[in-house]
This record gives structure tokens, C-alpha cells and sequence, in this order.
């Protein structure tokens, strides 16, 4: 089968042949339609500290996608020939303390698909029958392809309680865009995001933000007080990694706000640790999605009005992932996908 595999030590990735995944007992092989392509995918093709110290060649990459079954192991009995699924990227041991207690997104023996094991930039995959969500019939396949990033996104969103809230959303990419339309779908008051790239924050509008803001040109504080805010944000998404965008969030934070992390910084920096401890602040690392209470929550809030379809910029063939990954990282697309139908 065709695969895009990051073959050698090297930047770069490429187009080949691989054998087709076996399907042992407990498996689902799936045909691939569809992919997204993803920061941590940027990172393996530029093959930088981080993927370098991650990863093991050859690997078929990709973690993000929909398509069909084709095959069942001899002991699964809830999926057929048909089923149109995603894939949970993260496959737990199922034995430690955490897996045995139902917290599955806290196993510390995680594995990841397109990381630590081959993934889904390919005709097929073979997952654990386990790892797999059966997509109701009204979600759209583009949407369905990008259940994985939007899984990040709605996990980090209600994390905490933002009905009726003013939420700050730093880091205006693909997940900070899907996490502004989760918080406005569950009642958020004001969605104020922040960036420093103008086509990601007028993307962010189409996905109904109060305020898009460039914070080289406006401060938060501001904001503020145009908004009629008159104690400061009552909940925070930190989506960028940036340490400029963490200062900010500290300093602009309600007594008792709460704050989700998932932008993962790339060196260590300081914070303003008096205000976290004077102000009672809350903060809390996200990663990944709760298996798999955020999948049933991306479902349900699809199906009561969430759309998340404008985040989608661009489409290409498989055949094309040079320029498809060159969109991605040039900064100015939303999510990207590949097509894997027109093999």
C-alpha cells in the first residue's frame, strides 16, 4: 500500500510502498479517506530537536483521520465492514493504575500512532478495537477527519466550568479557532483571542469571537474595558507555547481564574508566581482527550449546532503532500487535509 513515511534521519518525508498492517485478534484495519495534517506532523518532516529525540525510522506518520472499515479481528463483534470511524491516536497499556481506574488519558505507558508507532497517512490502518469511534451519520467527513485536534480543543474548552464566563484564548491556530467556537457553543460570555498573525485572527472571527486581538498593537487590559470587564478573565486557554502569551494571561486573570495549557513551550521560561498564588489561580496542563468522554462530547455538540467547518482552509491530494505541508506551515492556512481516495 501507498504510505507517507519519514524513511531516514533526515528533513523531509516521502511517498512509498509499505506492506499493509496485520490484524491481530483484537484489531480493526481501516481504510484511510481523509487525513489532517497536524503541528507534530511539521515537526517530523523538518525533523527538528523535538522529532529527532521522538521518533524512530522508518515511521508512516499521521495521526489524524476518517475512513472505512474493511476488516475485523476475530474478537470484535461491535464493528463491521462499513463502519465509518476515527482512530483515538493515543494507545494505552490498559494494566497500569490510571487505565485500570478508567483515566486512560493518564496512562504513562502511552502510545502514540505517527509517533512511537506507524500512523495513518496511508491507504490503511490497523488499530485496537479499543481505539476507534463509530461517526455518527450527520458529522461531515472533513469534520470527522479532524476529530483528533478538535478532541484537544474541546478538552482544554471545558476543562472548566465557562458558562456564562469571559474566556482569553492565546494562540489563534486551528485548535485556538476550534476551542473559540466550543467556548461560545457552551455559553462563554466574551471569547477574546489573541495572535500575532492577522489571517489566523480574521479566521477566528468566521469562528465567533467577541474580539480578535493583535497584541503587538492592542493590550489586553484595553480589551478590558471596552468589553465593560471590570475584574478580568474568568477562564483562560493557553494554545500558543509563547511565554509573552503566558505573562499576559496572568496578568490580565479574575481572582480564582482558571487556566488549561496545551501550547507546549519550546524552553523553559518564568512566571509571575506571587500573582498565581496571591489570586488563587488555577492552572492545568491538557493533553490529548479524555478517553472517551471528550469524543462523546465533540459528537453531541455537532449534532446541537457547533461548526467548526470554516477552521478547514485547504484540500489536496495524497499524491500532493509536498504543497499540502508546505501550506500548513507557512502560517496563513487553518487545518489542511489530505485526500487518500484517489489512489
Amino acid at each position: 500500500m501507498k504510505a507517507l513515511v519519514k524513511a531516514e534521519s533526515a528533513p523531509g518525508l516521502v511517498l512509498q510502498d509499505v506492506p499493509e498492517p496485520e490484524v491481530g485478534i483484537n484489531d480493526v484495519l481501516v481504510r484511510v479517506t481523509a487525513t489532517g495534517i497536524c503541528g507534530t506532523d511539521l515537526h517530523i518532516r523538518a525533523w527538528d530537536d523535538w522529532a529527532r529525540g521522538a521518533v524512530r525510522t522508518p515511521l508512516t506518520v499521521g495521526h489524524e483521520f476518517v475512513g472505512e472499515v474493511v476488516e475485523v479481528g476475530a474478537n470484535v463483534n461491535d464493528f463491521a465492514p462499513g463502519d465509518r470511524v476515527s482512530g483515538e491516536g493515543h494507545l494505552v497499556c490498559g494494566r497500569c493504575r490510571n487505565c485500570m481506574a478508567g483515566r486512560r488519558h493518564l496512562c504513562a505507558a502511552t502510545e502514540t500512532i505517527g509517533v512511537t508507532r506507524d500512523g495513518a497517512f496511508a491507504e490503511l490502518i490497523s488499530l485496537p478495537m479499543t481505539n476507534l469511534w463509530r461517526h455518527a451519520d450527520d458529522v461531515p467527513d472533513d469534520v470527522a477527519a479532524i476529530f483528533d485536534p478538535l478532541g484537544n480543543a474541546v478538552h482544554s474548552a471545558l476543562k472548566f466550568r465557562v458558562l456564562g464566563e469571559d474566556v482569553l484564548i492565546t494562540g489563534a491556530g486551528p485548535i485556538g479557532q476550534m476551542a473559540a467556537a466550543v467556548v461560545r457553543h457552551a455559553g462563554a460570555r466574551h471569547v477574546v483571542i489573541t495572535d500575532v498573525n492577522p489571517d489566523r485572527l480574521a479566521q477566528s472571527v468566521a469562528m465567533g469571537v467577541t474580539r480578535a486581538v493583535d497584541v503587538r498593537n492592542e493590550s489586553l487590559a484595553d480589551v478590558q474595558r471596552e468589553l465593560g470587564m471590570a475584574e478580568g478573565f474568568d477562564v483562560a486557554l493557553e494554545m500558543s507555547g509563547q511565554p509573552s502569551a503566558m505573562h499576559d494571561i496572568i496578568a490580565n486573570m479574575s481572582h480564582g481564574g482558571s487556566i488549561a495549557l496545551l501550547g507546549i513551550p519550546t524552553e523553559d521560561f518564568p512566571i509571575d508566581w506571587t500573582t498565581v498564588v496571591f489570586n488563587m489561580l488555577t492552572l492545568r496542563g491538557i493533553y490529548g482527550r479524555e478517553m472517551y468522554e471528550t469524543w462523546y462530547a465533540m459528537t453531541v455538540m455537532l449534532q446541537s449546532g457547533l461548526d467548526i467547518s470554516p477552521v478547514i482552509t485547504h484540500r489536496f491530494s495524497h499524491r500532493d503532500f509536498e504543497e499540502a505541508f508546505d501550506t500548513a506551515a507557512d502560517g496563513r492556512a487553518g487545518k489542511v487535509l489530505l485526500d487518500w481516495t484517489d489512489t
